[in-house]
């Protein structure tokens, strides 16, 4: 098989876009329930300041796992393509491949001669080779992934890495909470939280960050290393650190509490 040829290409609906409430969502995702956030600027926008906040978080580390050679690369979800562009970019003898389902959100003039990004959807079987990459990449995948697919998509990445390979996983855990107990019950954060679970659960697993090292285990990972991340909503802290992380996220949590809820909490819930 063609190394640059080997997801199925998705028809021409992938361009279609369609408006919902002021929003621009793509008609292949909401057709196929496959993920419900727009595709227009503003989303483009809030997935660049959530890299950054993530970037911050992880002290601008892209690569956690100790490799040494880096041949070939995998970028499932990659979005704006922020992450593989910058990993093509430091690496310009590796082959960096990234999939997603919507490629609205790339900007063409992000490109490197080792970076391709295709587009295919992760509930599908994967078409790549078996024992091929050195490292799969799994950013904030869980809106799209259908509850019955995690299994099978997890064993898709193990069956596609080659022997000592490494799959980096990175996911949200949506639930606003406070260490001082500020945050209660009644608060619009958690009422969202709890109302952004409900809608969610009706064809994806909004708490499948919390179930993902034992379902690695399932698909035949070891050395599984699992790690809870706390991610400050805004510059409250007194740790500069923190008060520095917080900042940033802020405009993303003000975008994103729309951007994520709007088709399901519309669609699903009335």
């Amino acid at each position: 098989m063609d190394d640059h040829a080997e997801t199925e290409e998705l028809n021409e609906e992938i361009q279609e876009t369609f408006i919902v409430h002021n929003r621009t969502y793509q008609r292949y995702s909401i057709n196929n329930n496959t993920y419900f956030v727009p595709v227009d600027e503003d989303e483009t926008i809030r997935l660049r300041i959530q890299h950054e906040v993530l970037s911050m978080t992880f002290d601008r580390r892209l690569i956690f796992p100790p490799i040494s050679s880096l041949r070939r690369i995998l970028d499932c979800g990659f979005g704006t393509g922020s992450w593989a562009f910058q990993v093509a970019w430091d690496n310009p003898r590796c082959e960096v491949r990234g999939i997603d389902i919507s490629p609205h959100h790339h900007n063409p003039n992000e490109s490197v001669e080792n970076l391709y990004l295709d587009v295919d959807d992760l509930n599908m079987p994967f078409q790549f080779r078996s024992n091929h990459f050195d490292l799969i990449n799994s950013r904030l995948v869980a809106g799209g992934i259908n509850s019955s697919r995690w299994p099978g998509y997890l064993r898709d990445i193990f069956r596609c890495l080659r022997g000592g390979g490494w799959c980096q996983m990175v996911e949200i855990d949506f639930n606003a909470q406070s260490d001082n107990g500020t945050i209660t019950d009644g608060s619009a954060l958690r009422q969202w939280s709890q109302t952004y679970l409900h809608a969610m659960e009706q064809c994806k697993n909004p708490r499948a960050p919390r179930r993902l090292g034992g379902w690695l285990r399932d698909a035949g990972f070891t050395d599984v290393d699992e790690r809870m991340i706390p991610l400050p909503m805004c510059g409250w802290s007194d740790n500069q650190r923190e008060f520095d992380i917080g900042s940033a996220n802020q405009e993303n949590v003000r975008l994103l509490l729309s951007s994520l809820a709007l088709y399901p909490f519309t669609h699903y819930l009335g």
